[in-house]
């Protein structure tokens, strides 16, 4: 294999760019999820396989960092691309078993204080349904997207995680759709989740500026103070779409990308010691 943990774990600084993990990162990662592969890969068939979790959890990494097609990651470890998608279908199931941002939709005590809440777009390939065409277009992109929503600590912690939506869909109508914020929390948020001031308690909004109008210096001032507490939220988009996966057109089931995104927030979460 041209591709495998034992020659890679030899050069750090390359490991790290491959895979967005230190070695002692991937180690504890591993561990967490060794019981579950464990379990599922205990009888193995015949035929060309991957033999350690080391290389498989590697390589899963390696796919989400680099985002290369399968048959590409297949050349380097001697894999057929069919085999390279079925493991990649036992194995990420597991994965999001245990690394993830928790399934409790309410927000706890622990994140009531400030937080900082905001959407992103993902461009995907054209839908073939010309229904899904439609759902799936964004005005504000000019092209077929899906969203997803995150509510961010001031200390970067990602505590809630909204499921992926189409890119039609406004970002106010996912915060409606989605778990409610706690109401004795100050939340931040740009101006496209305006006229949400008028249900939800303590949300801060930047000044829109009126039509054929100016904002005061004073309008100004406190828009710029808006914007260096949610920069948080900003740079957490950041270093999501350092994982390619979620920053170039998403090529794969639509279904699968919510689990992804979870297992790469619950990744950055482990990173920044939460």
């Amino acid at each position: 294999m041209l591709l495998s943990y034992d020659k890679l774990s030899e050069h750090r600084r390359i490991f790290k760019k491959l895979t967005g993990l230190s070695l002692d990162e991937f180690a504890h990662l591993l561990q967490q999820v060794k019981p579950s592969l464990d379990k599922a890969f205990r009888h193995m068939g015949r035929g060309r396989k991957i033999n350690t979790h080391h290389d498989r959890l590697l390589l899963l990494m390696v796919y989400y960092r680099a985002y290369v097609t399968h048959e590409f990651l297949g050349y380097f470890v001697g894999l057929d691309e069919s085999n390279v998608c079925r493991l990649f279908q036992r194995l990420e199931p597991l994965v999001a078993k245990h690394i993830h941002i928790k399934k409790d939709r309410t927000l706890t005590e622990e994140a009531v204080g400030t937080l900082l809440i905001d959407a992103t777009e993902q461009p995907i390939q054209r839908p073939q349904n010309r229904k899904a065409r439609k759902r799936y277009y964004s005005g504000k992109k000019k092209r077929h997207t899906q969203k997803i929503e995150i509510a961010v600590t001031t200390t970067g912690k990602i505590i809630n995680i909204s499921r992926t939506t189409p890119g039609r869909i406004h970002d106010i109508k996912i915060r409606q759709r989605g778990s409610p914020l706690p109401p004795e929390a100050e939340k931040y948020a740009d101006l496209g989740y305006q006229g949400l001031q008028h249900t939800v308690p303590l949300i801060h909004l930047p000044h829109k500026k009126p039509k054929n109008g100016k904002l005061t210096p004073k309008q100004k001032e406190e828009n710029h103070q808006h914007s260096k507490i949610r920069i948080a939220v900003e740079h957490k988009f950041a270093q999501f779409k350092k994982f390619r996966l979620l920053a170039e057109v998403y090529r794969n089931f639509r279904r699968k990308h919510h689990m992804r995104f979870n297992i790469i927030a619950g990744i950055l979460n482990f990173q920044a010691g939460f």
